[in-house]
């Protein structure tokens, strides 16, 4: 009765009861570009052309992140840039198990023997999680945590200050927009635990990667990083 008041369509091109999923249609992901080798070791940042040896890309052979490892599962267009866009900017939390199902299958596929204590997700300032009404981010990761059957711990990284949209800034921009705008949760207990740490998009890495320093910091084992969506 509800699926009849309500139908499940497609938030990309409207097809009604999408399958497999609930809200991506079957033909809009497989439209959208996946993320796959040849990418960066380190960051997974996906390169063109044919390279049949480990591959690390300028900006992490020039300094290396703070994570271990970030792999992502698709490119940020298409269906699940329609439903990333519609989760964080028109509250269309009904997308969230669709995301996580694509997460899921990302840390299945590149992390396939990694065992993960726990997880965690990169946090809002305070001020903009009231003016949202929730974290994408928090959502996904307690999501792919209950899939992976590891505890979910959202405060273990907290945003003390604001920063401006990433959206639109330089790499080198992004990172000091992000500087010194995490610390460790009050009641975080990181250390020595191995974290599995969730964002909806990753584009330079710099927001993931002033993340991991903190953890790292506080004494985390190491730090992975999944992601949706590559920018």
């Amino acid at each position: 009765m509800l699926d009849f008041l309500y139908p499940r369509n497609c938030v990309h091109c409207g097809t009604p009861s999408p399958d497999p999923m609930k809200y991506l249609c079957w033909d809009c992901i497989s439209d959208t570009p996946k993320v796959e080798p040849p990418f960066c070791v380190l960051c997974g940042d996906p390169v063109a052309g044919d390279i049949q040896h480990d591959y690390t890309c300028f900006a992490c052979a020039r300094e290396k992140p703070a994570f271990d490892r970030a792999r992502s599962a698709v490119r940020y267009e298409g269906a699940v840039g329609t439903a990333l866009k519609a989760l964080k900017y028109e509250n269309a939390l009904w997308v969230v198990q669709d995301l996580a199902e694509l997460l899921f299958a990302c840390v299945q596929a590149e992390y396939p023997v990694r065992t993960f204590d726990l997880a965690t997700a990169v946090p809002l300032h305070p001020a903009r999680r009231r003016e949202r009404g929730f974290n994408q981010s928090v959502l996904l990761g307690g999501a792919i945590a209950r899939r992976l059957r590891i505890p979910f711990r959202e405060g273990l990284i907290r945003r003390i200050r604001p920063t401006v949209s990433q959206t639109g800034l330089t790499a080198s921009r992004r990172a000091a927009n992000v500087c010194g705008a995490f610390r460790i949760g009050f009641f975080a207990r990181p250390a020595g635990r191995r974290i599995l740490l969730v964002d909806d998009v990753m584009t330079t890495g710099a927001t993931v990667n002033a993340c991991a320093q903190v953890l790292k910091a506080g004494g985390a084992t190491s730090v992975h990083v999944v992601t949706v969506a590559r920018g």
